[in-house]
């Protein structure tokens, strides 16, 4: 899981993933690119061309000469440029655009001086490969075109320039950076990850609420609507265990857990980790679905391993305990003493049970007919799920499926672990009489 290997479509969802990571990247690169275009503008260029005769047999050869030291020298000389030679062919370049023709191509800061030095450099290349004393071959070239003044680019066309490439790298940068990250993310995402990595199904995959408060928890547990994909996704959930009339007839668990769930109904606990708080609102979502269902329900808040992981549902809870607020159909109870007695006439009982992700150990007093564990994708790791799972599985406990919150939107796997089907055994070879074997009497 350390180094995922990736394709396409993993590498575009690990991006929108981590696409604030890129967009900062990106937007670090624009705003350096800003600056640089602010403080280091780029260049106004002139061009003088210089047509050469029919007779040059390497124009290559001449833009060697055209950019030599002897040519570049008496060019400054020419304008008075006070400039060390090996500046002054930083801010030329000499190209052939075809085989008669040289390009002198000067670019400085003032559009004058770039229109002085292209022309100066074509004049002292005339001369130099004109003069019948210079140590090159004679050539006849004349100036074919010469440099005009350039306009140059306006500040604010330079730093949106500078700017746009600063982001376009930048968005690389990020991208890949992302990649880096997302190929080491050990957290599992897709429903078939989360299924595999402890070997049991996903039952459903509903996005969930996230309550900050008393109040939030108190305003889903009232008035919790899912849409209708979703609203099924929790309807196979119930059907899975049966619940419903003759419940307690496809219960699983040993004869304590059948016995209390013919006195209160069926049971079923929800386990999440401490590190994952979007899976708490699992168990009060199915709870309050079920009671929506006209089907007889009461959500309990179990004993929690980690207290203030669950604490503010607890405070809803105890507030809507009471008569006067108990949704219709949705009993509400805080677990502790006299819980069998308020369990009494319901058919469903939701326990929503939150366990430490470093030592998970669910609470001795929770005993339901049935666990599911409760994860949201990519908060856990594998190791976290398997120590829960094992956790929620001691003392005979059965942990029958898993419930996905929040599932990833590009998830496109199932979650559905297969079945192990059992080798037929095979026969033992018959032994054979009255075979005559070829050549045996």
């Amino acid at each position: 899981m350390s180094q995922q290997p990736l394709d396409l479509r993993k590498s575009i969802a690990i991006i929108r993933r981590l696409k604030v990571m890129a967009g900062l990247v990106s937007a670090v690169g624009f705003f350096v690119g800003v600056a640089y275009g602010a403080v280091n503008p780029p260049g106004v260029s002139s061009t003088t061309v210089v047509s050469l005769p029919a007779s040059v047999r390497s124009t290559a050869t001449e833009v060697v000469i055209a950019s030599s030291d002897p040519v570049l020298s008496a060019a400054a000389a020419r304008i008075n440029l006070a400039v060390p030679v090996a500046e002054l062919r930083s801010e030329i370049q000499v190209t052939s655009p075809t085989d008669y023709l040289l390009s002198i191509t000067a670019t400085t800061a003032s559009a004058s001086d770039s229109e002085a030095i292209a022309n100066a450099v074509a004049e002292s290349y005339i001369s130099y490969v004109g003069n019948p004393r210079s140590p090159v071959a004679t050539v006849s070239a004349e100036i074919f075109q010469s440099a005009v003044t350039a306009a140059p680019r306006s500040l604010l066309e330079s730093i949106l320039i500078a700017g746009s490439v600063g982001a376009l790298v930048g968005a690389i940068v990020g991208c890949v950076a992302a990649l880096a990250v997302g190929r080491r993310d050990r957290r599992l995402r897709d429903r078939d990850q989360i299924a595999n990595s402890i070997g049991l199904p996903v039952l459903a995959s509903v996005p969930v609420a996230h309550p900050a408060d008393p109040a939030g928890w108190a305003e889903l547990v009232e008035n919790y609507q899912p849409q209708a994909v979703h609203a099924w996704q929790l309807r196979t959930v119930l059907r899975y265990f049966g619940i419903g009339s003759h419940v307690s007839a496809q219960l699983p668990g040993d004869g304590a857990e059948r016995a209390a769930a013919d006195d209160h109904g069926m049971s079923l606990s929800v386990v999440s980790l401490s590190a994952d708080p979007g899976a708490l609102a699992l168990g009060p979502q199915l709870a309050a679905f079920a009671a929506s269902q006209g089907l007889p329900t009461a959500l309990v808040v179990g004993p929690q391993q980690d207290a203030g992981a669950a604490a503010a549902l607890r405070t809803a809870c105890t507030a809507l305990s009471s008569p006067a607020r108990t949704p219709s159909l949705l009993r509400i109870v805080v677990s502790g003493e006299g819980d069998a007695d308020q369990l009494a006439g319901v058919e469903l009982s939701v326990v929503v049970v939150v366990v430490d992700e470093h030592a998970p150990k669910v609470p001795a007093s929770v005993r339901s007919a049935a666990i599911v564990l409760g994860v949201s994708a990519g908060r856990v790791t594998a190791e976290q799920l398997a120590r829960a799972a094992v956790a929620a599985g001691a003392d005979g406990r059965e942990v029958a499926g898993i419930i996905v919150a929040d599932p990833e939107p590009t998830d496109k796997t199932t979650g559905r672990v297969p079945q192990l089907v059992r080798p037929p055994r095979r026969r033992a070879p018959n032994r054979l009489k009255g075979v005559v074997m070829e050549g045996r009497r």
